[in-house]
């Protein structure tokens, strides 16, 4: 039970519980429903008054003491609120509600042996009280509730929770077969019914149960082996928790009942897509459309599929055309794809608003208003994450982390991520001052833990990428909320409050495409690691496939970045370098086959396309020495592979588009010391193409320059880009701190590093300003 609905039931209490004769518990009563009715509202303030005049009145009113500890809680003063239970279970000790509200705040508070107490202290008035259950349970007491709770369930056979409350226990213990027994004898027995313990499964798994509900989903699926429906439907949960074997071995069982299940043919693609099977994916879509030739969601995740797969005929018309239909029907679908399609910024923003939309938080599990800001303390910066190992965002990032200034900052993780055992994981998890694990809490626990633990500034880094929680972040347990890295758009949502970028990604007068307030770092808006590894032992060039003294343009973005327009303009470079090779990422065997089909459609020898496998990071960036030049890609531009390649010595090539995601290469070659390699047109990207292979000694000016600038480069200078986004988390706070809502700025930049060449069209010394002009005193 949430705790406004709790304070409700404070006020069937309240009567029995004020003492004296029936005219002083009137007025008193009047008072205390009053007080009520404004926690109900959210009013948590004026209800606090409205609790201490009542208890000014009658100071021996338990209901009202507790009820003042809810709200207390509600407004993030847990040190109040702790002691608010503590005198009302002095004044009613045997009111099991007190007790395991009392255990929840100590629980809180990190008192877990006194928690301990008071959990068992309410189970002791009431051996079925759910909240004291759970509170044990997330103690780590499972297995010495088994017994008291089958004990419970012998004494109370007619009562729902007596089986809900074991099979959760059995569930959380890894039980699950004895649970799915304990759940199936409810609903033999008549006590639990069908459609009732489908809703329960689902809100389970929305509160971080994962266990809880996929077991009651299997036991429904077992009972009724022919629903389709509910094959799919525990698919689905199974999805969401990234189980992809479980959820295939689901949707086999959906589509042998139902053949003509067009939600499971189109999960059964979503698994396929998730396992880069891409031929398998294509399929799945094409038969979802051949039963719904009007499922929007089916032709969206088709035409994704095709763009990894680079088969591109009738691609562009028909990307267009959902794009119009998206925005015509209001289809709610993810926007990372939307970055790479048809689309104008404006289309984008307003497709994303559409799924922003539908993050809405239970309205039990909203949190008031954050409380005032605590004057004198270190500003509490909060990280959100589920790439905490060796992923490409805290590749980036990690040694941002490390050199916050602790001085003016706390920093905390809030991590949802695996370990997968790396040297970068236990890297990250030194890099904070305090790494908080939410993984298994549900978003409305994660959320209140962030609250409690006072977060000034919470930075999201996945916005709608692989595995996001954005509804933690739609509970606003931070009073300012910050998109940044992870997601290269707006997030169309109301509860974040800005967006970090640059200059040159995120121009002021791009505002209308962003629902956050733009704030501008100085140099650019990607950290980067002055210390990552390029192994030492790089393969030779026959290791790589590529020929002796031939030209090397390389791309290696994924291939759904590779646009048939930007194909073409390889090509025709192909064509005007004779002997050229283009080097790219083999991401899987149907884009090679198509990509060498297409060469030899614009009449390039396939053998002129060279593949890539994957490899280790380190190892990648040993074999990009092997390049000449980088070929990118637009809309969407290379971002961790153009700085990895810069950082490797390789020159970039880039044509600078009208989004966030088209503009990152730019922004990055200009903090390298390379903004004449940023080209404003197709035909300009094409001509210097030529002219850099062409030009051997210009383009070995630029590896000079870009080799002689890598330890002087704002780009991968990890310690000056710190002091850029600190000065830009101190500014958002001081805003908030002010009572000002969030605005549009930019951060000031530090002077040109000594010994940094910016090149031509490059950087500005900011020092500039302040000195006197020619002639002048």
């Amino acid at each position: 039970m949430g705790r406004r609905n709790r304070a409700r039931v404070v006020l069937q209490q309240a009567g029995p519980r004020t003492g004296g004769g029936s005219a002083r518990r009137l007025p008193v009563l009047e008072a205390m429903g009053r007080a009520l009715r404004l926690h109900g509202e959210g009013r948590l303030a004026p209800a606090e008054a409205a609790y201490r005049e009542v208890l000014r009145q009658d100071p021996g009113n338990a209901a009202a003491r507790h009820a003042l500890g809810l709200c207390l809680r509600l407004a993030g003063r847990l040190p109040e609120a702790l002691a608010a239970f503590q005198q009302a279970a002095t004044l009613a000790p045997n009111d099991p509600n007190i007790q395991a509200d009392l255990g929840s705040a100590l629980v809180a508070s990190r008192d877990e042996a006194s928690a301990r107490d008071a959990f068992r202290a309410a189970l002791a008035r009431d051996a079925g009280h759910r909240a004291a259950w759970d509170g044990l349970i997330g103690l780590g007491e499972g297995e010495a509730a088994v017994a008291p709770l089958r004990r419970l369930l012998a004494a109370q056979p007619a009562a729902p929770e007596s089986y809900l409350l074991l099979g959760r226990v059995l569930s959380a213990l890894g039980r699950t077969e004895e649970a799915r027994g304990v759940f199936r004898s409810g609903i033999e027995a008549g006590i639990l019914s069908e459609p009732a313990l489908s809703t329960y499964a689902m809100a389970t798994l929305e509160a971080g149960r994962t266990e809880e509900g996929l077991a009651v989903l299997r036991l429904l699926t077992e009972l009724h082996p022919d629903d389709a429906g509910l094959h799919n439907l525990l698919a689905c949960a199974l999805l969401s928790h990234f189980r992809l074997p479980e959820a295939y071995t689901a949707l086999r069982h959906a589509l042998a009942a139902d053949p003509r299940h067009v939600r499971a043919h189109i999960n059964l693609g979503m698994v396929y897509t998730q396992t880069r099977r891409t031929n398998e994916a294509v399929a799945c879509f094409r038969t979802a459309l051949s039963l719904d030739p009007d499922s929007v969601l089916a032709c969206f995740e088709l035409l994704d599929q095709r763009r990894h797969a680079c088969d591109w005929d009738g691609l562009i018309a028909e990307d267009r055309a959902l794009v119009e239909r998206i925005l015509e029907t209001g289809t709610r679908l993810s926007p990372f794809k939307l970055l790479v399609m048809q689309a104008g910024p404006d289309e984008i923003l307003r497709a994303t608003r559409i799924w922003a939309a539908e993050i809405r938080p239970a309205s039990t599990d909203l949190l008031p208003p954050p409380p005032p800001p605590v004057p004198g303390r270190r500003i509490r910066i909060g990280y959100l994450s589920y790439d905490f190992f060796d992923h490409a965002t805290t590749q980036l990032a990690v040694a941002l982390f490390e050199r916050h200034d602790r001085a003016r900052f706390e920093v905390f993780a809030y991590s949802f991520s695996p370990d997968d055992g790396s040297a970068m994981r236990r890297r990250v998890v030194a890099a904070f001052d305090h790494f908080v694990e939410v993984g298994a809490l549900s978003d409305a626990d994660a959320a209140r833990r962030i609250r409690a633990d006072g977060i000034d500034v919470l930075v999201d880094l996945k916005g709608y990428t692989y595995g996001a929680r954005t509804r933690i972040l739609a509970l606003r347990p931070a009073p300012v909320q910050v998109n940044y890295l992870g997601y290269p758009g707006s997030m169309g949502a109301p509860f974040i409050d800005y967006i970090l970028g640059d200059p040159l990604i995120t121009p002021l007068d791009h505002q209308p495409f962003y629902d956050e307030r733009i704030v501008q770092l100085p140099d650019c808006y990607q950290p980067n690691d002055g210390d990552r590894v390029i192994a030492d032992a790089a393969p030779s060039r026959a290791d790589c496939g590529l020929p002796d003294g031939a030209f090397v343009f390389c791309c290696f973005n994924n291939t759904y970045k590779i646009t048939p327009s930007i194909f073409a303009a390889w090509m025709r470079i192909l064509a005007r370098v004779p002997g050229a090779v283009l080097w790219l990422y083999e991401a899987n065997p149907a884009a090679q086959d198509n990509l060498q089909y297409a060469a030899g459609a614009h009449g390039i020898d396939p053998e002129r396309i060279v593949f890539a496998g994957h490899v280790g990071s380190p190892e990648h960036r040993a074999r990009l020495r092997h390049a000449d030049l980088v070929l990118d890609t637009l809309p969407y531009n290379a971002h961790t592979t153009a700085s990895d390649a810069l950082w490797a010595g390789v020159p970039v090539l880039t044509c600078l588009g009208e989004t966030m995601a088209g503009r990152v290469a730019g922004s990055l070659l200009r903090a390298a010391g390379l903004p004449e390699l940023v080209t404003t047109t197709q035909e300009a990207y094409e001509a210097l193409a030529c002219a850099l292979a062409a030009d051997r000694p210009r383009l070995d000016g630029l590896r000079a320059r870009l080799a002689a600038n890598r330890a002087r480069a704002p780009l991968f200078d990890p310690a000056r880009y710190a002091r850029g986004i600190e000065a830009a988390f101190a500014r958002m706070h001081d805003l908030r701190c002010a009572g000002r809502p969030p605005e549009p700025f930019a951060v000031p930049p530090e002077p040109v590093p000594d010994g940094f060449d910016p090149g031509s069209d490059g950087w500005r010394d900011p020092r500039a300003d302040a000195r006197p002009a020619p002639g002048r005193p």
